[in-house]
């Protein structure tokens, strides 16, 4: 198994309380758990822990971490509104060519992964990786360092890094009318950002949260856990 799908699994047995808050992650025992050996759990550890899911307890071992969806909103509103100051400060001085020549090239990638009419798991963290080039194009070209450190804090806090898959209760038919809206909120931010438009960019980009409470799970009850990316 791909290490990528044993930390979709790990993900999925935090989430759903299956590993409770505060218990240690011993790779002998998660390894046994999904059926695997205890290298890919090695392995994925470490990336589990920066996305804020573990924290390291005693000399060497982790454990899982203490959150709450609503957590996660919360946080996720407050990346983006700090996200929409380095959308705002790029509008308003004008981007470079070459910054617009590289966010279209990324939409393009996203544009062509969710035209298929159904997502494969692969398809799914494809796009979560183009998206966190997305937003870090952005973060990056604001050139703030205090910004982009305050942004960066933030996802530390589980399911609110913009490259990470986040699990939530939606129905697995919505993930693609979800990652559709999100990309679209993608194609508005950069229109105005390349026109010059520095309001309407930082209102764009802090209203990118709003998918965010379904996406999470906090719109309606909560079901069976799936993945998509904000």
């Amino acid at each position: 198994m791909a290490d990528v799908s044993v930390a979709q699994r790990i993900r999925q047995l935090i989430v759903s309380g299956e590993l409770e808050p505060g218990a240690r992650v011993a790779e002998a025992t998660i390894a046994e758990r999904l059926g695997v050996s205890r290298t890919p759990v090695r392995n994925v550890i470490p990336a589990l822990a920066a996305e804020g899911l573990l924290e390291p307890v005693g000399r060497r071992g982790y454990a899982v971490r203490r959150f709450s969806i609503e957590d996660s909103f919360r946080a996720t509103e407050l990346r983006c509104v700090l996200e929409g100051q380095a959308a705002r400060a790029i509008a308003a001085r004008g981007p470079e060519p070459v910054l617009i020549e590289a966010l279209r090239a990324v939409l393009d990638e996203g544009d062509a992964i969710i035209a298929k009419e159904r997502l494969i798991r692969d398809e799914q963290e494809a796009y979560a990786a183009m998206n966190m080039r997305f937003h870090t194009l952005i973060v990056d070209a604001a050139c703030d360092a205090l910004l982009a450190e305050l942004i960066h804090r933030v996802y530390s806090v589980p399911f609110v890094s913009p490259g990470v898959v986040a699990s939530t209760g939606i129905p697995a038919e919505e993930i693609p009318a979800v990652l559709q809206a999100g990309q679209r909120q993608h194609h508005a931010i950069v229109d105005a950002i390349e026109a010059g438009q520095p309001d309407l960019a930082e209102m764009l980009m802090r209203g990118h949260s709003a998918p965010a409470r379904r996406t999470l799970g906090l719109d309606g009850p909560r079901g069976e856990v799936r993945e998509v990316a904000l």
